[in-house]
């Protein structure tokens, strides 16, 4: 058997099969489930290396020596699904909203009909209103509409659906008025277009809305089925969230994509992402692990717009000097700067949109009836004592 560089970041086929002691059919099924990145071997397009610690860790998983309480616990960390889901899926690189293509609906429709999609309803009409408070207030103004409908919010168990469903068209308003407030009642990307004064950012907005309303069981719908799970309000579940999505490993991504571009700006692209590697460890505008060949959201969006040269050279630096395309951060950034959008642009973009999908997860939860509740395994002192 070929001997195998342990310490290599990237390993070809034959090593990672040889790890694993799999068919070459389950190494690249794993793939396309997320669980093993893979990117085009520089030497041979044609063929694929992949990530050496995806590999080892699931080698490890497959060679049975974990208990299963250790299983467990590593498998709420991008690990196998920890729960059943109707409202989309990723599937060989493609992002299916109850089986419609994500990036074919980005086409055509409007945030409203695909919350439509992922609720199940006919259709979800929301209403205008809301005033802008001037920069950086319509998050602020996001958590406190969310905030103060939490308590005065019937508790969303043993409710019918017609009646779940109305309520969290009235919740993603109270999202909108605050996100994207406007006093026409006008498609939400238009709302948010106009409401900057960028008449001409409506189509990519719109296509923005579309791709972002839901991503299969991210940090922040998880969190929000853990809270619709103990029978609290839709409200409260959309809060959650939001409170999740700030996060910078979340939806607080784009700052790490408008650091990078300012950095560019002065030093160069190539230094920018040099720099960036060395200091943070990871250059957020690149890659994901659920689509080792490229994020299609980012490629949708950003064929909806000219994007400014400057992007342009970052996206081609990057794909050259870290072997990953673009992600959706990336695009989101690129099309707030091209627009010249507010700073939080990007933010508020993705917290509208996936407010949708919040909404969608906290009903299902609720149908299912069941309580998310895991067990902890105690590794404090004494961790391994006897009774």
């Amino acid at each position: 058997m070929k001997s195998i560089n342990m310490n290599a970041l990237w390993l070809t086929a034959e090593e990672a099969l040889s790890l694993l002691g799999t068919k070459a059919q389950t190494l690249y099924a794993n793939v396309s489930r997320g669980r093993i990145r893979a990117k085009p071997d520089p030497a041979d397009p044609r063929r694929s290396l992949y990530q050496a610690d995806d590999v080892k860790r699931l080698a490890k998983r497959n060679a049975g020596r974990r208990q299963s309480a250790a299983v467990a616990a590593d498998a709420i960390r991008w690990g196998d699904p920890v729960m059943p889901t109707a409202i989309s899926s990723i599937s060989n690189e493609r992002l299916l909203y109850r089986g419609r293509d994500a990036v074919e609906l980005a086409g055509y429709a409007t945030l409203e009909q695909v919350a439509a999609l992922l609720w199940d309803a006919e259709t979800v009409e929301i209403q205008p209103g809301g005033a802008d408070q001037g920069p950086n207030s319509r998050m602020r103004a996001a958590f406190a509409g969310l905030a103060a409908r939490v308590m005065n919010d019937l508790p969303a168990l043993r409710r019918k659906t017609f009646v779940l469903r109305a309520e969290a068209a009235d919740v993603l308003s109270t999202a909108a008025q605050a996100l994207a407030p406007f006093g026409e009642p006008l498609p939400l990307h238009e709302r948010l277009a106009f409401g900057w004064r960028r008449p001409d950012a409506a189509e990519p907005i719109r296509r923005a809305l579309v791709l972002a309303a839901e991503h299969e069981l991210n940090v922040s719908a998880f969190a929000a089925r853990v809270t619709a799970s103990s029978g609290a309000a839709l409200s409260a579940a959309a809060l959650s969230g939001l409170a999740t999505l700030t996060g910078p490993r979340h939806g607080g991504a784009w700052i790490s994509v408008t650091a990078l571009a300012e950095k560019a700006a002065s030093v160069g692209v190539r230094e920018a992402i040099r720099g960036m590697l060395s200091t943070e460890g990871v250059v957020r505008a690149f890659g994901h692990r659920l689509y080792p060949h490229g994020d299609p959201r980012a490629k949708a969006l950003m064929e909806s717009f000219d994007s400014p040269p400057l992007y342009g050279l970052l996206a081609e630096a990057g794909e050259e000097l870290l072997g990953e395309p673009i992600n959706i951060d990336f695009a989101l950034g690129a099309m707030a700067a091209g627009f010249d959008l507010p700073d939080d642009a990007p933010l508020v973009i993705f917290a509208l949109s996936r407010t949708a999908g919040w909404l969608a997860h906290a009903m299902e939860q609720v149908e299912s009836g069941h309580l998310i509740r895991p067990r902890a395994r105690y590794a404090g002192p004494d961790a391994d004592a006897g009774p």
